[in-house]
């Protein structure tokens, strides 16, 4: 009598879902990738136009406000020169910003026009509103650049305006506008990707060295 050996069961094959895709790199590492592969220039409209706004502010302002003091003592004419300083600067950086921005959207429109008119295939209305969409702002970068300037403007007139004491009030202008320069630096380096130490030395040094400029100067010829 033959004995019968049981067969071996074969087990069914049971479905394994995974949290990902077994072909993409794991999450942690997608976004890592997604962070060195970040494109910064999409923030480069506004952070041009805000950074260079701030910078431009804090500068002429102090400058100003050293320049004055170099020949008249007084806390009021320091501050008045200041204030003036800040309306005429943010006029003057909205104006010119949204002409310059205004001239880069006809320019790239221009262009859009040239390549439709002698492009083989026509284009889509959709596609056409999405590059148009892509283009910059002239009314969001002037009021960036107007906006930027007057908080830079403020910080040396916020310094020097409730100090009598004269060198004092030199030195705490000359030291808010320090600290502001390299907190402007470190913020422009910082969001725009690029190397921070450089960039805050290199904007720290700059406007030094137009507030050394213009105290020098109107001090030696205020003489």
């Amino acid at each position: 009598m033959a004995s019968h050996q049981p067969s071996a069961v074969q087990p069914s094959p049971v479905a394994v879902s995974t949290p990902f895709n077994v072909n993409s790199p794991p999450p942690a590492l997608a976004d890592s990738k997604d962070v060195e592969t970040f494109d910064y220039s999409q923030r480069a409209q506004w952070l041009r136009a805000a950074v260079l706004g701030a910078n431009d502010g804090l500068v002429s302002v102090a400058s100003l406000m050293l320049g004055v003091g170099a020949v008249n003592q007084t806390a009021k004419a320091m501050v008045i020169s200041g204030l003036a300083g800040l309306i005429a600067g943010a006029f003057s950086m909205a104006i010119g910003e949204y002409v310059s921005v205004y001239s880069q959207v006809d320019i790239e429109l221009a262009q859009m026009e040239r390549e439709k008119r002698y492009a083989d295939v026509e284009s889509s209305p959709e596609k056409e509103e999405k590059e148009k969409e892509k283009l910059p702002s002239p009314l969001q970068a002037a009021g960036a650049s107007a906006v930027a300037f007057g908080i830079g403007a403020v910080l040396p007139l916020l310094a020097g305006a409730f100090i009598n004491q004269h060198w004092v009030r030199i030195g705490a202008v000359s030291g808010v506008s320090t600290v502001a320069l390299a907190l402007f630096g470190w913020a422009g380096a910082f969001l725009g990707g690029s190397p921070i130490y450089k960039s805050t030395v290199r904007v720290v040094v700059g406007g030094w060295a137009a507030m050394l400029v213009t105290f020098g100067v109107l001090k030696l010829f205020g003489l």
